[in-house]
């Protein structure tokens, strides 16, 4: 071999050689930003939720709500999500009065401004769903209860939810529209409380929402009427200033606002916000 071809090998070893060892460094930066995305990832998965999740939320929330419970604890082992169902305003009292709970929804706006001006919820409540009212009968509507203004026929024994209950404030919402005078044989202090009466046979239609008729079954009929349109009642969630589980509780939040919560709060007949 020449003096020139032993020079030329050398000078294609020390390239190659110096290609290698960028290779190598590509090749290690490439791994450890791996390694750290990998960290971050496994990190982030690792926070795990635990505790129990005190919810207060409106009567009519109550099937929707258990369902998407289930799901969080399922999602979260080591989580318990526990539930206060009841009408808005007597809840919005008792959160303002100290009881420990963590997330607050509400069946109206007014409702939670009551928990807002007390400075008892953290930021700013999100409306997550909207609903309707709907007139339920016993099944099968014997009275042949069509409109709102069939509720005030003489002899008709009709259950409607208290004034300051959302879905009482919304049917007087309705009926005023109308100019209709209506005397209940009881006020209810949730949406719960009127739907049974009708259950039980104890009235013959009650002024209740789209969602409770649903949720009832065969239990009662339903009979939409163009009114209800006039008092839809938004429904606004938040996470309350001195919640005990925070964390998980704006992670069950999260749930209820994602598509997935949003998907299943309309097959219960809840609006989108």
């Amino acid at each position: 071999m020449t003096i020139r071809s032993v020079s030329r090998s050398r000078r294609t070893l020390r390239v190659v050689g110096g290609l290698a060892v960028a290779a190598l460094a590509l090749s290690a930066c490439s791994s450890n930003d791996s390694d750290k995305k990998a960290d971050s990832d496994s990190g982030s998965s690792s926070r795990k939720l635990s505790g129990t999740v005190t919810v207060f939320a409106a009567a009519s929330l109550k099937e929707s709500f258990t369902s998407l419970g289930k799901t969080f604890e399922k999602e979260h082992p080591g989580t318990q999500v526990m539930f206060n169902f009841g009408g808005s305003d007597a809840l919005a009292a008792s959160i303002t009065s100290g009881a420990p709970a963590d997330v607050f929804a509400a069946a109206s706006p007014k409702t939670m401004k009551t928990v807002t001006d007390h400075q008892d919820a953290e930021g700013t409540p999100a409306t997550f769903v909207r609903n309707q009212l709907e007139i339920a009968t016993l099944p099968g509507n014997p009275k042949r209860i069509a409109t709102l203004k069939d509720l005030t026929e003489p002899g008709l024994k009709v259950a409607l939810c208290a004034k300051e209950v959302p879905c009482g404030a919304a049917a007087r919402k309705a009926l005023d529209a109308e100019h209709l005078k209506l005397t209940p044989v009881s006020y209810e202090q949730d949406v719960k409380g009127a739907l049974t009466k009708v259950e039980l046979k104890e009235a013959d239609a009650s002024v209740v929402y789209t969602t409770d008729v649903r949720a009832a079954g065969g239990k009662v009929a339903g009979v939409e009427f163009p009114e209800s349109r006039k008092a839809i009642n938004d429904y606004p969630i938040a996470l309350l200033k001195k919640a005990p589980n925070a964390k998980a509780a704006t992670a069950f939040i999260d749930l209820v606002k994602s598509a997935r919560g949003q998907k299943a709060l309309g097959r219960a007949g809840f609006l989108k916000p």
